[in-house]
């Protein structure tokens, strides 16, 4: 995917292991450190949290005052961003220790998803590889349209928004609290049914990052696609 967007005309900007990994495969890639003139730091707790990035995500390519603020500052555009978040639910699922976990938590990440996500109209922000997939080839074929950007942009508040509820509910398990003072529910869609509840109505599954038993993590062998009932009895027995 990096070779296709270097194809395209690209520059491409990156951190740590992934600039490093680019590099071997023979692209030109900037380190962020390049960019913003700071190092990464702190075991790379901090590197990417600086005006050269964000300022490249937030600028409005449509408004005078904003492109001569970054022309001011030396601050570039980017039009594309691809986060592949620190896994830190899969951490969790791995029953790692606690510190592990701790450093497992993404901030610079979901900063610059947000920060992208909200400048949609002019910047495409993808969270995994099938998002990249569909912008390269809307690219190849002149250009990501408008209507893709915010669809991506809506994807990717979800995806945070799911983020930091499976740190929160780790917190509320590490300490022992049942009833946490705020909760907070994310899911990734696991698959559409055939309708809801009554069949005048439409429906989805969605599972949290804590593994649990239930149909969700069965394998289906034969049959139809399950329904509503059929998942909520399922569970239930």
């Amino acid at each position: 995917r990096a070779e296709k967007l270097a194809a395209l005309g690209d520059d491409l900007v990156s951190t740590g292991g992934t600039s490093k990994a680019l590099k071997e495969a023979g692209l030109k890639v900037r380190d962020v450190a390049d960019l913003t003139g700071f190092p990464e730091m702190m075991d790379g707790r901090v590197k990417t949290l600086h005006p050269k990035v964000h300022g490249g995500l937030l600028f409005r390519r449509d408004l005078a005052e904003h492109r001569d603020a970054a022309a001011r500052h030396g601050i570039e555009a980017i039009d594309l961003v691809w986060i592949n978040l620190y896994p830190f639910e899969e951490t969790v699922r791995a029953g790692k220790a606690f510190d592990d976990c701790i450093e497992n938590i993404d901030i610079g990440g979901p900063a610059m998803l947000r920060a992208a996500s909200k400048n949609a109209d002019f910047v495409s922000v993808c969270t995994d590889g099938d998002d990249v997939d569909a912008v390269l080839l809307e690219m190849g074929e002149g250009g990501v349209t408008l209507a893709s950007r915010r669809r991506l942009a809506a994807k990717t508040y979800a995806r945070t928004a799911g983020y930091d509820p499976a740190i929160s509910e780790w917190y509320w398990r590490e300490l022992g609290e049942e009833a946490g003072q705020w909760r907070a529910f994310g899911g990734k869609l696991q698959q559409t049914l055939r309708y809801g509840e009554n069949p005048h109505q439409t429906a989805a599954v969605y599972a949290g990052p804590e593994p649990r038993a239930g149909v969700l993590t069965a394998r289906q062998m034969q049959g139809k696609e399950l329904s509503y009932n059929n998942i909520n009895d399922t569970d239930a027995a």
